[in-house]
């Protein structure tokens, strides 16, 4: 028994790093045997945490139904094994699914239910998470200044806790909420200061994410050049890491430099005195 408890840790372990590479075929392959293992076991520790792996590599390749049967039998041993820390993760998890099928309504009582979980349980990383969650829903339901105030209060978690990386996140989430309310100084403002702090950490994609939203608002201001200039920084780095927006950002770019040229090649206006 404890031989198969340690090919199971052992794949997992295979599982992870595959998953970090974006090997997905590979990675779900290790998570199922090491499913195989678990089962043979009994250990339901371990069959939760491998349950949850393959619950997550279906979520990010898009299989969202069997992401949702994965993450619910997770759900069942981790309620059996009174994890509340797990449970509260898990209904995370669930509400993310529903959040990609753009069903905000049961996404956000996925993400309340896991907050008022996880707030009790005083755990402030996965809190401050589950706010920006609420952030999202909140604004893809219009509702933009509840959404900034989820925003916010994510953002002071994740100073507390000292996670640049989120509070660069929470500055972009909030700038995107302000653009979509129009208020673009505000909007540029809050995007130049997650970008700033992205690239004092020398993070790339928080960087390049960061000047996606800024070059959506110079864009929409007419500071076409501005933004072509930050879509190519854009561009470059989703094919640096063949990110999956890379074909649809350069059809963006492609038309923001047509309407360069175009705005280049029309002559001035000059009144005739005729």
């Amino acid at each position: 028994m404890p031989l198969r408890n340690g090919l199971s840790e052992e794949l997992n372990r295979q599982g992870n790093e595959h998953f970090a590479r974006g090997l997905y075929t590979e990675a779900y392959t290790c998570y199922a045997k090491a499913l195989e293992c678990d089962r043979m076991t009994g250990d339901q520790r371990a069959m939760a945490a491998t349950l949850g792996n393959l619950g997550n590599i279906c979520a990010v390749s898009g299989r969202r139904d069997s992401a949702q049967t994965y993450y619910q039998e997770v759900l069942e041993l981790q309620k059996i094994l009174g994890d509340e820390k797990g449970i509260g993760t898990t209904l995370g998890n669930l509400g993310n699914l529903r959040a990609d099928a753009g069903e905000w309504d049961r996404a956000r009582a996925y993400y309340l239910e896991a907050l008022d979980l996880l707030t009790k349980t005083h755990d402030e990383a996965a809190k401050a998470v589950l706010l920006s969650d609420l952030g999202l829903v909140a604004r893809e339901n219009g509702q933009y200044d509840q959404a900034i105030q989820y925003y916010e209060h994510s953002l002071v978690l994740m100073r507390r806790l000292g996670n640049q990386g989120g509070v660069a996140d929470a500055w972009r989430m909030i700038g995107r909420t302000f653009l979509m309310q129009e208020r673009f100084d505000d909007a540029i403002a809050c995007c130049q200061t997650s970008q700033s702090i992205a690239e004092r950490s020398r993070d790339e994609l928080r960087t390049g994410g960061a000047r996606y939203v800024l070059a959506q608002c110079y864009e929409a201001i007419g500071r076409l050049q501005d933004a072509a200039d930050l879509l190519e920084l854009v561009v470059h780095m989703d094919r640096k890491y063949q990110l999956p927006k890379l074909e649809e950002n350069t059809n963006r770019l492609l038309r923001l430099r047509a309407r360069l040229a175009e705005s280049d090649s029309v002559p001035p206006y000059r009144e005739s005195h005729a």
